[in-house]
């Protein structure tokens, strides 16, 4: 059985009286990939910034290989919410050497970021110039710079052609395999089906389903039967 990476008990955000997640328990085994689904709004965005710090919970409590929580597991957290944070004035190499300079960290790093990536020749080019698939992966270059044990990605291949999600999915399978677990949040099953080992189903800040992804099981079917059910509980 793999050890928890992280672990979430009775998790909330409460925004203005209106509640966003409502007392989510995730359980990430490391060394997984594991998909955080559910429909645009449904609280998952909200559920991975307060695993990075971005957001304070109302209540609940966060665990990080089996302690509580702190903002000194953000040097082992990385994570990439939103838009990539890139100098699109500099090249990919020179927007990494910004960040490893600011946190102490030998040049040799960038290259092997860049290498992992698979952006190693991408020269003088301007990352304002890269495609969007380019940017994604210098954005996940950034997170992993000081070597985390857990990458948090929220719709990692969001805007992305089918070329670009194709080498997104390539990258994010590969991660385990170099000691680095993965949540990452989607709300198209296809692509978390061909990704995650793992699955979590959040409807209207609820945690719905948790559980392996069994090879041959539907995520289609299943993620349909959790929506009418929790649409049923809602009535």
């Amino acid at each position: 059985m793999k050890n928890i990476m992280l672990q979430t008990k009775n998790l909330c955000k409460t925004f203005k009286g209106q509640q966003a997640v409502n007392n989510v328990s995730l359980s990430i085994p490391e060394h997984s990939v594991y998909g955080l689904l559910g429909p645009n709004g449904a609280g998952k965005s909200t559920t991975l910034k307060m695993l990075t710090g971005m957001l304070r919970p109302t209540s609940g409590e966060i665990l990080f290989q089996g302690k509580p929580w702190s903002r000194k597991d953000l040097a082992h957290i990385g994570a990439l919410i939103e838009s990539p944070p890139l100098y699109e004035n500099l090249t990919a190499k020179e927007n990494l050497k910004v960040r490893a300079t600011l946190l102490g960290l030998p040049e040799a790093r960038i290259d092997e970021v860049l290498q992992l990536v698979d952006l190693t020749n991408t020269g003088k080019k301007l990352s304002g110039q890269f495609s969007l698939g380019m940017k994604q992966r210098l954005g996940i270059a950034i997170a992993l710079l000081h070597n985390p044990k857990l990458l948090i990605l929220d719709e990692p291949t969001n805007g992305l052609d089918p070329i670009g999600i194709q080498e997104q999915r390539e990258l994010i399978r590969s991660f385990p395999k170099h000691g680095i677990t993965v949540i990452l949040s989607s709300h198209i099953l296809s692509e978390v089906e061909q990704i995650a080992d793992h699955i979590g189903i959040i409807a209207g800040g609820i945690l719905a389903y948790q559980d392996v992804i069994t090879p041959g099981e539907s995520l289609e079917t299943l993620f349909m039967q959790i929506a009418q059910e929790y649409r049923k509980g809602e009535k």
